[in-house]
């Protein structure tokens, strides 16, 4: 186990700078998640982190032993890819001793460290097979066999169920989180999924167009959303974000025609324009809600029900129902945006704004 430490990480292909200066320390034993969209650098950084790009600027260093010029082999890591990249013509005994032999160690060790890897994962029977007589979660887990008998300082994990179906990916993170848990290894994990990210991190690293946004644990990502990105990015269905104004005694907010009492919290924004942001979770139908909402779209899931639908001033909005509610596309329903849970970001930057909290 160690801890990984970034330290003013950029990197630039050419011209285009894909890295702005990342900076963070991954404790001993955490499990950290990189989230973010396609193209916003977090692939880029996991390889930076295992040697196999190396940084324009900046220094990772490993249990504080700079090892930013070191090759991969050198830096006590083992990666998991979304690809599996395993050895087609072996077996899944064979792919997963296959590092130790290249690094010559006995034969009995080897032996050892693969039936305990086998015995974790659940993959005794199969230690026979090659890769194309098992199922896309076996592969996984043969793949995540191969980094375990390493026994390295940290696991590097690159998407490794985007391959995956939706059934099998909920069980994979199970069994991930779990594994971590038990061998208490730090861990770097990418992921553009933010539900995977949500439910496996201890800490997330939210970033957008190569910066981290936000840095903090899930929860804090969640109720607390640093920028206007962010508070889209995070939370599923996303964050409502609309125009608005701070009335002048900042009592209350309003948005064309709709004004809603604002939190106390807020009050030092008086006067001036602003993002307001609910999420869908956060907004209750009541019968006299000053927010009103005629629906265009009705999502019946069961335990929830999402409406979507435009308020009289023409803003789109979303809000999470009780499974039991009855909406029907066209229907006109108001409104309250729950106390304790409105967030308000400058209209400039996107930045959160400051509060009395």
């Amino acid at each position: 186990m160690a801890q990984v430490t970034l330290q003013s990480v950029e990197k630039r292909f050419g011209d285009t700078q894909v890295l702005h200066g990342i900076s963070t320390d991954i404790p001993d034993g955490a499990f950290v998640v990189i989230v973010g969209p396609s193209g916003c650098g977090k692939s880029t950084l996991l390889r930076i982190v295992a040697g196999l790009e190396t940084q324009s600027n900046g220094q990772i260093l490993i249990d504080g032993r700079d090892v930013s010029a070191l090759e991969p082999k050198d830096r006590d890591i083992a990666m998991v890819f979304q690809n599996y990249a395993l050895y087609p013509h072996m077996t899944v005994r064979e792919n997963m001793a296959y590092g130790l032999k290249i690094r010559g160690l006995p034969t009995d060790q080897i032996s050892q460290r693969v039936a305990r890897a086998a015995d974790i994962l659940q993959l005794g029977p199969y230690l026979d097979r090659k890769p194309r007589q098992l199922s896309g979660g076996q592969r996984q887990r043969v793949a995540m066999g191969r980094a375990i008998v390493r026994e390295p300082k940290a696991f590097l994990f690159d998407e490794p169920l985007s391959n995956l179906d939706a059934k099998l990916r909920v069980q994979m993170r199970v069994e991930i989180k779990k594994l971590q848990r038990q061998l208490g290894i730090t861990s770097l994990y990418v992921t553009h999924d933010q539900v995977e990210a949500m439910t496996l991190a201890d800490r997330l690293i939210c970033m957008n167009a190569g910066r981290a946004d936000q840095i903090g644990s899930p929860l804090d990502l969640y109720t607390k959303p640093s920028t206007t990105f962010v508070a889209g990015f995070i939370g599923s269905p996303a964050m409502n974000l609309v125009s608005a104004t701070v009335s002048d005694d900042g009592v209350d907010i309003s948005f064309g025609v709709e004004r809603l009492p604002l939190d106390p919290i807020w009050q030092e924004s008086a006067g001036r324009p602003v993002i307001f942001g609910i999420r869908p979770e956060h907004l209750v139908a009541t019968g006299d809600g000053p927010i009103q909402v005629s629906v265009d779209l009705v999502e019946a899931l069961g335990a929830d029900t999402l409406i979507y639908g435009q308020t009289q001033s023409g803003q789109t909005l979303t809000a999470r129902l009780p499974g039991s509610s009855v909406v029907g596309i066209g229907d006109k329903i108001r409104l309250t945006a729950l106390s304790g849970h409105q967030h308000l970001f400058d209209t400039d930057t996107g930045i959160r704004l400051p509060s009395k909290t």
